[in-house]
């Protein structure tokens, strides 16, 4: 049986892991690729794999690549949505390798979004009710 004193160490233990992955993730970008059955039918299998190996090949260790299910707009795949903190989603379709790489560099790496695979978006950053960004 623990005590008191244990339980405690233990508990301010794993508030220091949690508050320690807050911080890690306030700078993440994350990459969403659209992976159900009409993505990978329109190829999103390898658009993901390119996210991934660019982001690895560039040591992008704020950039979180996944996967989710439908979209909404399976004539536009491969899709992927981009979260940026601070910004707007983008949401990119008709992806390829080539258009997947592209977005790394030009849009994680250097902060200019791709506009012409782009479906709708406005990238500029977000602003609370009162119009000041944040």
């Amino acid at each position: 049986m623990k005590t008191m004193a244990e339980l405690e160490a233990i508990r301010k233990q794993t508030l220091d892991r949690i508050n320690l992955r807050k911080e890690d993730k306030e700078d993440e970008v994350r990459v969403v690729v659209g992976m159900a059955t009409c993505g990978i039918a329109a190829g999103a299998r390898p658009v993901m794999m390119a996210f991934l190996t660019e982001a690895t090949k560039r040591h992008l260790s704020n950039v979180t690549v996944s996967q989710t299910g439908c979209i909404g707009m399976c004539r536009y795949e491969p899709m992927a949505d981009v979260f940026v903190p601070g910004q707007n989603k983008v949401t990119y379709v008709n992806l390829d390798e080539g258009k997947a790489r592209r977005i790394i560099t030009e849009h994680i790496v250097n902060g200019n979004p791709v506009v012409e695979y782009m479906i709708a978006a406005d990238p500029k950053p977000m602003s609370d009710s009162k119009g000041d960004s944040k």
